[in-house]
């Protein structure tokens, strides 16, 4: 089907915003109207490209489409582990027809951080990046020979920045509040100490590295140092790090129990001045839905992991609001830079790209229920809070997603 998409507020993160006409021609952006297409009047409503969700946990379908997600590029900490051809294949099959899904193979067999899994053949399969999972791979010869690898193979490496010696079985980041609580905890330092040895590696190696969280000071300041010297190093946050904080677990609240855990003020306010100055490049969900029989725990034995699909659009629309980053930033962070680290052509208004685009009234109230999210679950730390900002309608590939 042609449609030509009338009266919009068109954000492109290649282009910039203006108000203005966009056409689809079969399936894909184009600069003119297609023959008999269908007119969708905006009625000067934002128009920008379908979010890509880099590095969740879930094949999602019902939280993607109320997130404005069209893309998702999935972890390889699936059952069983995605690294081999057949499962990456299998994987990126999974979410047809309403959702890409772009799987991220393992670097390692099994995830166990030994023997590399077979990057090549995985690539051919459909992998378009590798990663270690949820965990960081303690022997520096492996990851070196990963990262060596992926090089070869011209994928990315996406990796988990804990040093796991540190942490153990920590369940929030050392300081006042794990005290008074009585949490095992870890020091911050940890994640600091796992990405200066990645960043080493990926420098000697001129392979290209992608922290799928960072959030310390520490970190942020050796990712800026890194990119000085011409490392290709970026890296990810979720909304959860930027705006929330240690105290948010101070009641024990095990939707606040996350991997990495919340940090102290210092360094949520340091994740805040990363965004406002580029070094970070990617706002991800990490979404992790887990049920109620891995919440409803003690804290230090839940779970960790948080639905983050549904409500990453909206929190990132407050992010503008509070003037943190523009409305162009904001959807090169959801959609170009994720597609460009996956090496798929997407994430931009630009003619010939595919028509993934969601329609997104900007100013829609609404309050995050972790009782009425839809998907597999709704175990998400801002339960109860006010935001604006709604994904109306969404297009993959020129067809609506119901």
């Amino acid at each position: 089907m042609n449609l030509t998409f009338a009266n919009a507020r068109l954000v492109c993160p290649e282009a910039g915003a203006r108000a203005g006409d966009l056409h689809v021609v079969d399936g894909r952006i184009a600069s003119e109207a297609g023959e008999g297409a269908q007119v969708v009047d905006c009625r000067g409503r934002i128009l920008a490209p379908a979010l890509i969700d880099l590095g969740v946990f879930a094949m999602d379908k019902a939280a993607c489409r109320a997130g404005g997600i069209a893309r998702i590029g999935l972890m390889p900490d699936q059952s069983p582990v995605l690294d081999g051809p057949g499962l990456v294949q299998r994987a990126a099959d999974m979410g047809k027809p309403e959702l890409w899904v772009h799987p991220i193979a393992a670097a390692t067999r099994g995830l166990a951080g030994e023997s590399l899994a077979e990057f090549a053949t995985n690539a051919e399969a459909g992998a378009r990046a590798v990663s270690t999972g949820r965990a960081w791979i303690a022997d520096s010869g492996v990851m070196r020979r990963v990262l060596a690898y992926a090089r070869d193979c011209g994928l990315t490496v996406i990796t988990h920045a804990e040093d796991g010696g540190l942490t153990g079985s920590a369940v929030a980041t050392e300081g006042e509040t794990a005290t008074r609580l009585g949490l095992p905890a870890a020091p911050a330092i940890a994640e600091a100490l796992a990405v200066a040895r990645d960043i080493m590696l990926a420098e000697q190696t001129g392979a290209a590295i992608h922290f799928r969280q960072l959030t310390t000071a520490a970190a942020f300041d050796l990712v800026r140092a890194a990119r000085a010297r011409g490392v290709a190093v970026s890296c990810g946050i979720t909304p959860a790090h930027l705006l929330l904080s240690d105290i948010n677990v101070t009641d024990f609240r095990t939707f606040a129990r996350l991997s990495p855990p919340l940090r102290d003020e210092h360094d949520r306010q340091a994740a805040l001045a990363a965004l406002g100055d580029g070094t970070i490049d990617v706002l991800c969900s990490g979404h992790d839905p887990q049920g109620p029989e891995e919440k409803r725990l003690p804290f230090a034995d839940a779970t960790p992991g948080m639905a983050g699909a549904t409500t990453l659009l909206a929190l990132g629309l407050g992010l503008v609001r509070d003037e943190r980053i523009t409305l162009q930033r904001l959807f090169a962070m959801l959609s170009r830079t994720p597609a460009r680290l996956l090496g798929i052509a997407a994430g931009s208004l630009e003619p010939g790209m595919p028509a993934d685009l969601v329609l997104v009234d900007p100013d829609a109230p609404w309050q995050i229920d972790a009782d009425r999210m839809p998907g597999k679950a709704g175990n998400t730390p801002f339960d109860g809070l006010p935001v604006q900002g709604k994904a109306l309608r969404l297009f993959k590939g020129g067809s609506e997603v119901g």
